[in-house]
């Protein structure tokens, strides 16, 4: 069985590595280890998206040139299939515009280990279980 895969996006290699390093490897134990998808380029989000390879979205809102906020409404109003959507802030009053990009949770800098880790498993928990290949419909 494959990992649960977690797409972090930004511009900056210091603020990937931070938020990898503050949800760790394994963010709870019910939901195992996860891997990490590094995207520094807007195009890499949305052809992971459009691919469907990553089970947790986590974008960067201060990237430059397009932020994870607009990633998120673009993402919302473009594709197919959304996988669960974080979006990293510096400030908690931004929280407005997670909602409004449709993020289902927002992180806020300097991140918290602890807080990060469990909204990662928090939303890999939501996730569809996937059925074991030939198990539907086998006779």
């Amino acid at each position: 069985m494959n990992n649960p895969v977690v797409l972090v996006y930004s511009h900056r290699q210091d603020v990937r590595e931070r938020i990898m390093t503050a949800v760790g490897r394994r963010p709870a134990p019910d939901v195992g280890r996860i891997d990490f998808l590094e995207c520094a380029s807007v195009a890499d989000v949305l052809m992971a998206i459009d691919d469907r390879v990553a089970d947790v979205v986590i974008l960067d809102g201060e990237a430059q040139p397009t932020g994870g906020i607009g990633i998120s409404r673009q993402i919302h109003q473009e594709a197919l299939a959304i996988p669960p959507i974080v979006l990293t802030v510096r400030r908690a009053a931004d929280r407005w515009l997670a909602t409004w990009a449709g993020a289902d949770d927002i992180l806020v800098h300097p991140l918290d280990p602890v807080i990060a880790a469990e909204t990662v498993a928090t939303l890999l928990r939501k996730l569809p279980v996937p059925v074991p290949t030939g198990a539907a419909g086998s006779v």
